[in-house]
Parts: structure tokens; sequence; C-alpha cells
């Protein structure tokens, strides 16, 4: 899923791998294209990759899913349709198309989008096919009259396969037989289809990597599990860490608190298939590490109000819990876990979404957390203990409350079979912590959408003047910005140097710039490279993410990191719609995130 998302109000937010940014989500689909298909895709263990959405599904108005996307083609091709491209261009097999409207047609009955743009242009080759139930649904889109016509205007678009909707089981036969649809499309698809088999090697083995001793050792293998423990301790952000809270002593009292401290629901949406009964909780692997004298466990509060957790029940076909002492129980917990927290010497509280508040359908129009957990942290607050958050959620979330009242913000995301494991190793300083943010938190629900590499308008928020483009009650800026992330080191950057301050269209730029971990704590640095376009003949983004490097540091060491800037790097889609770069002045910055940055300045021009 390579959408480009800058609305976290947007619930399939938890799938995205680039997230806001376009060149971050060009490296994500090269990365994962590589690691499905390998170099042949027929090889045990490896898998045709089917790229979704297509196209710019992300930018559903509102954050709501499955509604309309209404943007300027040149936004389309400059910032959602790259991570696409590079997924096409490193050999994808199979593309799904998107649920939602492009130039006011929806993707899959959409001949531009299919045949023009995807197969002319970008020259993909391979399968095409709908999302669920998507072709049907161009009926309640209003484009198609019937399933019939449904059929004849998605396979007329291009879409070789029809998920879920049976429109093209029912209707495809009749519609080459009344001459509608030429057998020649019909062939299209099917030799499509077959070509994928046939590399896959489905006709020889039609049952591909189905093997069930296989399956019996590779299925929750020790190997594999270790690779997950120590990756999804890679993917954790530390938003905040006051007086270095963290990591925690190990001889410490803890007070562990919270709807998910004691709880396996932490595999996040699509985990309906996991076996639940092998995930080990917070609980478990903070008393395997310290002993369980030294862990003092209280829930303190559901997730949700009973209201909003009733509605998710229903949903899911469930007993609603409908008791008229639960606020008796409520007062009940949040008093058992205030003694229990008087008797620690640091209070880890383990709190977040419900696992069904994200993934798909699961738009929000307020993303903070819940008031039940808010009053938790307050009351816990008032202690004056060390207190250290541990969150658990699949979008950005409003923290501006939250931060204020704990000493240390550890995000962990939906963290996985793993992940309390993973939090445990992090929590101790086992593992530093090395995460960056793929999307801005915003100060508030309705600064969304919001994202890093925004334009500046003609009154940009550059001082402090009514007149310019501002909120009146919160600040414009981000409160976690992309890019964010801390460690237990502590890493400086100096000397931000380039090799020249002119290039053209036949020569480089080299930046380079000093990071040093002035600790004595080994740990990672995700160094950033941003570019902006100072004058185009289009507005340019305020600075676009154009490299990073991760760099493993011993303690106080030094190290020069090099990016080289090519004339590629500097293209756009200009006001003709021509993908080149243009003369002028371009600031080159180099940080640890999109807003702590250094920067130079440098001119480019056309050779002549």
């Amino acid at each position: 899923m390579v959408d480009l998302v800058r609305d976290p109000r947007w619930g399939r937010v938890m799938e995205s791998v680039g997230g806001e940014d376009p060149y971050l989500g060009q490296v994500f689909a090269k990365t994962m294209i590589e690691a499905y298909q390998g170099e042949d895709i027929s090889k045990l263990g490896n898998a045709a990759a089917c790229v979704k959405h297509f196209a710019a599904y992300g930018a559903a108005e509102a954050g709501r899913d499955y509604n309309t996307v209404d943007m300027s083609e040149r936004e389309f091709r400059q910032y959602y349709l790259p991570a696409y491209q590079s997924a096409i261009e490193n050999g994808a097999e199979m593309i799904m198309t998107s649920f939602n409207t492009i130039n006011g047609i929806p993707a899959s009955a959409n001949q531009w989008l299919l045949r023009e743009l995807l197969r002319k242009e970008l020259g993909f080759k391979g399968v095409v096919i709908s999302d669920y139930s998507a072709i049907e649904e161009t009926i309640a889109h209003g484009v198609s009259k019937d399933k019939k016509e449904a059929a004849y205007k998605a396979i007329m678009a291009g879409v070789d396969i029809d998920m879920m909707s049976n429109v093209y089981s029912n209707h495809l036969k009749e519609l080459v037989e009344e001459g509608k649809v030429p057998e020649t499309i019909l062939d299209e698809s099917v030799l499509r289809v077959l070509s994928l088999k046939n590399k896959l090697g489905l006709f020889e083995n039609p049952y591909g990597n189905i093997n069930e001793e296989r399956e019996k050792k590779i299925l929750k293998s020790q190997e594999h599990l270790d690779k997950a423990r120590k990756l999804t301790a890679e993917t954790f952000v530390l938003l905040k860490n006051d007086k270095q809270v963290l990591p925690l002593k190990k001889d410490s009292k803890i007070a562990l608190i919270g709807p998910y401290a004691d709880n396996i629901a932490i595999l996040g949406s699509w985990s309906m298939f996991s076996d639940k009964a092998k995930i080990a909780t917070l609980k478990e692997t903070l008393e395997g590490k310290v002993g369980a004298k030294n862990v003092l466990c209280a829930k303190g509060s559901h997730i949700l109000e009973e209201k909003d957790l009733n509605h998710i029940l229903l949903e899911d076909g469930k007993t609603p819990i409908h008791t008229e002492d639960e606020k008796e129980k409520e007062k009940q917990m949040l008093q058992e876990a205030i003694e229990v927290a008087k008797k620690a010497d640091v209070i880890v509280l383990a709190i977040g979404e419900h696992y069904r508040q994200s993934g798909e359908a699961c738009s929000r129009a307020n993303i903070e957390i819940s008031q039940i957990q808010q009053n938790l942290l307050n009351e816990l607050s008032k202690l004056n203990k060390k207190m250290v958050t541990i969150l658990f959620n699949g979008r950005p979330l409003v923290l501006n409350h939250v931060a204020e009242k704990t000493d240390a913000l550890l995000e962990v995301w939906f963290p996985g079979t793993e992940g309390a494991n993973a939090i445990t190793d992090v929590v101790f300083g086992d593992v530093n912590p090395s995460g960056k943010l793929t999307m801005s938190f915003p100060q508030a629900t309705g600064q969304c959408p919001i994202y890093y590499n925004h334009y500046n308008t003609g009154r940009p928020h550059t001082r402090d003047f009514r007149y310019v483009s501002r909120y009146q009650d919160i600040p414009t800026e981000s409160y976690y910005p992309f890019g964010y992330g801390l460690s237990y080191s502590k890493f400086e950057y100096s000397d931000l140097r380039i090799s020249t301050n002119k290039m053209d269209e036949n020569s480089s730029i080299t930046v380079t710039v000093k990071v040093k971990n002035n600790s004595n704590v080994p740990g990672k640095e995700v160094i950033q490279l941003y570019v902006q376009d100072l004058v185009a003949s289009v507005v340019r983004p305020t600075k676009e993410l154009k490299g990073f490097k991760k760099e493993y540091f011993e303690a106080f060491e030094e190290k020069e990191i090099t990016f080289e800037i090519t004339p590629n790097l500097l293209k756009f889609w200009n006001e003709k719609l021509e993908y080149k770069a243009q003369n002028g002045e371009f600031k080159v910055f180099i940080g640890s995130n999109s807003e702590n940055t250094m920067e130079a300045v440098f001119e480019y021009t056309e050779a002549k």
C-alpha cells in the first residue's frame, strides 16, 4: 500500500509505508517489490506483488474512507503518482484499482487512468485487479446504470480481474456475444492473467508455496520471531524523554497501568487470523525482565467510553455491554490504579486507540485519545511520579494533552506479534530507539490535512501579524514534525558544506555534514536531506525530502555524512506539465527532522 497520506483522520493511514512524503513512498515501494518478488517470482517463498490503491486513494476528502478525490493533474503527478511509478519501474506484477474517483470518474472505470497513464505512459504490462466490489460500486457512484454496464466500463477501461462483485462472470460473455466488448479486449486480459500464472509456475505447481511441512517449520519459527522483535523495535519513535526518564532502571518498582498493560490486542487491523493465544502482553514481558515482584499492574480504565465501545461491538456483530453499575466499576478501576501507582517508583502507562479505530472504514473526525484514558492520565499525573507513556495507535494523534502530562512518550503503533518484547527491550535500554515519523502529528484535528512539504501562500505565517495564513486559536506548525524522533544518544550536527554553489544539468553537488554522538550511548540516527526551489514557474514546497541515511554511531563517535544532489532531484512538473528543472536558486537542508535543520544555498543553470 503506497498511497500518499496527508490526512491522519483517514483510517488506512496505518497501512501506508511512505506517509506524507513522495520520495519516501518511492523508496519503500522499490524495497517492498524487491523483497516480495526477488529476482524470480516462481522461486519458493517469493510472491507476485500487488500495488494499491491506484490511484490517489490517500487523498480522500475529509479523510473519510471511500470518499471523493479531486485534484489537479500536476498535484497528482508531483506527489501521488511517484510511489506507484517506482513500484512499476521495479517490476510490480499487479496493480489494484482504488475506490475513489479521478477527474470525476471512478478508478475502475477510468480509461485515461488505466489505459493512457498506466499502460501507455508508465508502461505497465502486468495484471490490473479491482478492489473489493469496486466495479459494481460504479453504480452507486452514478456512472453505471446497472451491473452489465459496470462490467462493460471496467473491461474497456482495462481492469483484468473483477474482485468479488461477480459482474464479469455474470455479464462479460453476453457483452462479447453482443459485440459490445471486442473479443480482443477480453483476450488481452486473459493473456495477462495466464502470463502471470505461468511466471509463478502455477501450471506446473498449482498450489504454489503451500506445503504443510514447510509451514510448520517457518510459521512462528524462532528465527523469524527474533527478526520480528529486532525490526519492531526499530519502528518505535521516542517523542519525549524529559530528564532521561528512559531507559528505566532494572531495579525500579514499576506501576504498569492502562488498558494495554495486559492486553493481547496489540496487532492492529488485518490481524483477524492471527494466533492470539501466543501473543505476549506487556505485563508478561516486563515481569520476565525484572521479576513479577517489581511490576505492579492495574487496568485503570477501558480504552473507550461505553457508548463508543458498544458502537464497535455492534459493528462487529458482538454483544454490547450494558451494565447499570459500569460507572462504579470505572471508579473502582481508577482508584485501584492510583493505589498501585503510589507504591511504585515509576508509572508506565499503556494507552492508545482501540485496534478497531484504525484501518479500513475507520475514519475519525476526532483523533484524540479517548476521554476516559485522558482522565486516567490526569489522575496519575497528580501523584507527581515519574511517568512513561507507551502509545498504541495506527495513525498520528493529537497528543498535546498527553505529552504535557508525562515525562516520556514512546510511540509504538500496533507493534505486532513480538511487540511487547520489543517494547520491553526499548524501555530498559537493551535497544536504543531510532525511528522517525513518516507523518506530521497535528496540534488539533482541525489542522488536518497537515504535511511538512506544503506551499507558501502570498501571506505565509512568518511573523506575528493578523492578516497572514494562520489559525487564531492554535499554532500553524505541527506538534511533532515529519522526520521527528529522539534517541537515548545525543546527536549533534555541524559544519554543513557544499562542494560548489553552482551546478548545471551535467554536474552535481556534494553535500557533507558532520554528525556526532555526543553521549556515552551507542545509537542510530537518520540523517535527512531536504531541498527547496526558491523561485519557479509554479509554487514549490517549503522543502522536500530528497535523501536520508541511517547510520550507527559508537559512543562519542563523529562521522562525516555525504549526499549527492543531481539535477534529477531538482525536477518538477511545471506549468506546461513538463517534468524538468528550472534555472534559479535552491536551498539545501540537512538535519534530524524536517524542522531542525542546517542550510546552504546553491544556483542551478541549464547547460548552454
